[in-house]
């Protein structure tokens, strides 16, 4: 059941009303049906594997709990009359039990995740046998992840666990973020799914913005530019030069505007029932640094990366005494550099490998890694050149240039991830510095699907999309925050007849201009099969 669709739509107002009918300590138990509806309406066939992961999850959650509680009721009653050394070997026995049932449960999550979604790669690509029958369970990358955080988050003693399964079930499945996310975290989003909201109209009316907001990226901007990225990719071997920039760029586009329309259409969705999911955007094009940049973009799988991998693998015992041991051979700084240099590889192999099996998606991975490494390794030199040079790093210019920089860094990378494989991107980006022999640029671009009022209505769409990032920009530099909220409270400051055109306007727009058709296929959101 895509997003886009009106079976959705209908399934959505329908939810959202019966919420509201339900009483309010109940209101949970309605969610769960509806989650478990959906999954049933749009992957029956794989819903066994959602069950499992909850089931196993849930149960590993409630040893990891006790292991806790126990040990602090054992400290609350001995801790008077115990050593230091005793204190550290309580809590040592308690954490080697935890991790053990840590490694069971992350073993069996991610084991059923590795075989449906990249051993069944490897082995069809060895001829092994051909496993095409075998299905991705919608959304099982992102269930995995948050079910991963949460067992981590109970071995750190930083939550405490769930105790009614079918609570646990509705954080795993909460329909919403089961396509696309957001990677939710349960002390953010678990209370909320549990203690039921009252009607309140702020959060109808949001709910109800963000969803045309999602609408109008996703099927005006993403699938429109959608059409000139497919002609390229799917027949690379027919271009050269400017029309695989236009593409390789005009996919930068469409995989923001897809990837974020479908995080608004899911956050409408659940803030119109007073669920406030996390953020998963932050206007990433907007960045000064490619680390900035992952800061802003995806940034439930960035930060469940930095929290479970990067941390925990730089701050280790083993790489930091490795550090230490190569200070004699690189000197002081790249000693201490080299627990985050490795941490950024593990980080960034992991959001590759979160994409896909195929070497392509590791590149890509790879690719970023490398270019924040070289960052880090080269900082005094660039330091010094910009010293030198007289650059002012404040000046409105500079910062300017840093985007710019900055975007075309992320344009070179889509191209591993959008390509066919990992040698066709290599062989696209450098056809990128051949021209078309005899074919005039223009001549080319008009070939691609697109007519002229399509390139328009881009245009037009993506203008208004950028002043509506750049209120929101604003105000985060000004007020704090994220600033996702900027051109929401500005619309409530307009009066309600200004506000009705502009939401009419904006649905006029969704309807005359979305790309729809036969043979158009609207629920192919990027990261659905994520």
């Amino acid at each position: 059941m895509a997003f886009t669709s009106f079976n959705f739509l209908l399934f959505a107002a329908i939810c959202v009303a019966v919420y509201y009918l339900v009483p309010v300590r109940y209101r949970w138990v309605e969610l769960l049906f509806a989650s478990y509806a959906f999954y049933l309406l749009s992957s029956p066939r794989t819903f066994v594997f959602v069950l499992l992961t909850t089931a196993i999850t849930f149960a590993g959650g409630l040893y990891i709990g006790g292991c806790n509680e126990k040990h602090r009721e054992y400290m609350e009653l001995h801790k008077a009359d115990m050593s230091r050394e005793e204190k550290k070997a309580a809590k040592a026995s308690s954490q080697s039990r935890k991790r053990k049932m840590v490694a069971l449960i992350l073993i069996l999550d991610f084991g059923v995740l590795a075989v449906l979604k990249y051993f069944r790669y490897y082995l069809q690509a060895a001829g092994v046998f051909d496993t095409g029958e075998l299905l991705i369970p919608l959304g099982i990358s992102f269930y995995t992840f948050q079910s991963a955080a949460y067992i981590f988050d109970l071995y750190r003693n930083k939550i405490e666990p769930d105790r009614n399964i079918a609570k646990f079930a509705l954080f795993t499945a909460f329909f919403p973020q089961i396509i696309q996310g957001p990677i939710s975290r349960h002390d953010q989003l678990a209370h909320q799914l549990y203690e039921g909201h009252r009607f309140n109209y702020e959060n109808l009316t949001y709910g109800a913005q963000l969803i045309l907001w999602g609408f109008f990226k996703k099927l005006i901007i993403a699938d429109r530019v959608a059409i000139l990225c497919d002609q390229v990719f799917d027949n690379y071997g027919d271009y050269t030069g400017g029309a695989v920039f236009v593409a390789l760029l005009f996919y930068t586009i469409q995989i923001y505007a897809d990837f974020s329309g479908g995080i608004d259409i899911a956050r409408g969705v659940a803030r119109c029932m007073g669920i406030d999911m996390t953020h998963n955007f932050m206007r990433p094009y907007f960045a000064h640094s490619l680390s900035e940049f992952w800061n802003r973009w995806h940034i439930s799988l960035s930060h469940w990366c930095r929290d479970y991998i990067f941390y925990p693998v730089a701050m280790s015992k083993f790489f930091g005494k490795l550090g230490k041991d190569l200070r004699n051979v690189f000197g002081d700084r790249i000693g201490k550099l080299f627990p985050v240099i490795i941490a950024q590889y593990c980080t960034f192999i992991t959001i590759g490998l979160w994409h896909g099996a195929e070497f392509k998606y590791i590149a890509y991975g790879l690719y970023n890694g490398t270019i924040i490494v070289l960052g880090l390794l080269l900082e005094p030199v660039l330091k010094s050149a910009v010293e030198k040079l007289h650059i002012n790093v404040d000046a409105k210019a500079w910062k300017l240039f840093q985007i710019i920089r900055t975007f075309f860094i992320v344009v070179c990378g889509r191209i591993f991830p959008k390509a066919a494989s990992f040698g066709v991107a290599i062989s696209m980006f450098f056809s990128m510095f051949r021209p078309n022999a005899g074919v005039p640029f223009g001549e080319t671009i008009m070939s691609l699907g697109l007519t002229h009022t399509d390139f328009v209505i881009i245009l037009v769409c993506c203008i208004i999309w950028f002043i509506v990032s750049l209120i929101q920009e604003r105000e985060m530099r000004i007020d704090g925050g994220d600033g996702n909220t900027g051109f929401r409270h500005m619309l409530a400051d307009r009066p309600l007849p200004v506000r009705w055109i502009i939401l009419i306007i904006g649905f006029a727009m969704v309807l005359g201009l979305g790309i729809y058709g036969p043979g158009y296929d609207a629920a192919a959101f990027i990261y659905r099969g994520f």
